[in-house]
């Protein structure tokens, strides 16, 4: 059964249809939707820049997530937003052992060629180490 959905969010086109997915899939399964965002410090990190790095990548998930949790609200199903800091992957598996969830969905790639290396390598390390199913959507 599933009952919590985890949604790797990176403000993408591939992260936007993993959120359709998921939220189709919240619908059908009666299951909660959570919604989680990374943002990544600049390496090598640096005090000043990684504080303003990391809060403007907040502003910019905070601001996706108000839209993402009226769609939801659109369809009757709550949906619960968070930003975390640190690598993509390891952020992603954590939150689904920490909240255990029973399914993650997120896009395969980013859309710049360096988005496209990084985020395959985020699903791959997902797909290898999450101890749930995960669901991989393609453009």
């Amino acid at each position: 059964m599933i009952a919590n959905i985890l949604v790797a969010y990176d403000g993408s086109c591939q992260a936007k249809k993993a959120f359709a997915f998921g939220l189709e899939m919240a619908l059908k399964y009666s299951a909660a939707l959570s919604v989680l965002s990374i943002a990544r410090p600049p390496e090598p990190p640096v005090n000043v820049e990684v504080q303003a790095a990391l809060e403007q990548a907040t502003e910019y998930f905070e601001s996706h997530h108000a839209a993402l949790k009226d769609q939801a609200a659109a369809k009757g199903v709550a949906c619960r937003c968070e930003v975390r800091v640190g690598h993509p992957a390891e952020q992603i598996v954590h939150m689904a052992d920490e909240k255990k969830m029973d399914a993650i969905v997120m896009g395969h790639r980013g859309e710049s060629l360096l988005q496209k290396w990084l985020l395959g390598s985020v699903a791959k390390r997902v797909l290898s180490y999450a101890h749930c199913t995960v669901i991989v959507v393609r453009c």
